[in-house]
């Protein structure tokens, strides 16, 4: 798309229902990462949920009925950019083969697909940011959420940026790549082999000695800081957004709660 020499290019945030209901934060790290990247944003109300719930469960008339929504909603956009590997997936690349009936339809759907990212690949991969004007003291590590590495091919663009914020000591998490039992709908499906995983994970977070965990996507981070909650531990869980953003005033995931 041809564009005028310094005209902003038009984001669209997918905020992803995790993050509305659970962590605006996330929503606001993502705004000003995007805005300092360049970005004209907009958050188009009429979004709705993925439809990843439904199409893990294999309900593909809701799936479709939530990505027509959702393809209508996100159209006139330069990209559309969520704070999730398994949202950026599901639209770029388990939207098309819905509609192979519907021709037209299957175009929209295409054409949406190739504009969408995930939230750090897109700064990194597309806006080809290297550094970002954070702080954070302390250590980290970092958990691979499934999607994002498996689907996205997110691995290094994360730790590149996170080597860039002042102060911040990235530790690697042992069998960072390792499922954290999450799975959307795998840990309802599969309770046990679920708690079984996280509490494998949680025990390889705690023996890099990090203060801070932080992921991609805000369900992994929820499953890992709610089994890290209960085994006592003292590491705090926040989206690599915030900490990438500067903005880890809020409570980390977790905190304050139950």
């Amino acid at each position: 798309m041809a564009r005028e020499k310094n005209q902003q290019i038009r984001v669209a945030l997918f905020v992803t229902c995790l993050v509305d209901l659970f962590r605006p934060s996330v929503g606001f790290a993502a705004v000003k990462l995007l805005e300092d990247a360049g970005c004209s944003v907009a958050v188009p109300k009429a979004q709705t949920c993925c439809g990843q719930p439904a199409y893990n469960s294999g309900d593909q008339g809701d799936t479709r009925a939530i990505a027509r929504q959702v393809i209508a909603a996100f159209e006139g956009y330069d990209y559309v950019v969520a704070p999730s590997g398994s949202c950026a997936a599901m639209i770029r690349d388990h939207y098309p083969p819905l509609f192979d009936d519907e021709p037209e339809l299957a175009q929209r759907a295409h054409r949406l697909a190739r504009r969408t990212h995930e939230l750090v690949s897109f700064l990194r991969d597309i806006r080809k940011v290297d550094t970002v004007d954070a702080d954070f003291a302390g250590s980290v590590t970092y958990h691979d959420s499934c999607s994002g590495l498996r689907e996205l091919d997110i691995k290094q663009q994360p730790r590149d940026l996170l080597r860039s914020v002042r102060g911040l000591e990235l530790v690697e998490l042992p069998d960072a790549e390792t499922c954290c039992g999450f799975g959307g709908t795998f840990c309802v499906k599969y309770p046990d082999i679920s708690n079984r995983m996280v509490t494998d994970k949680a025990a390889a977070i705690e023996g890099t000695g990090a203060g801070t965990l932080l992921a991609g996507d805000l369900g992994c981070l929820m499953n890992m800081a709610g089994k890290l909650k209960r085994r006592g531990a003292a590491i705090r869980t926040r989206h690599v957004a915030e900490v990438l953003a500067g903005m880890t005033d809020t409570p980390a995931i977790g905190e304050g709660e139950g």
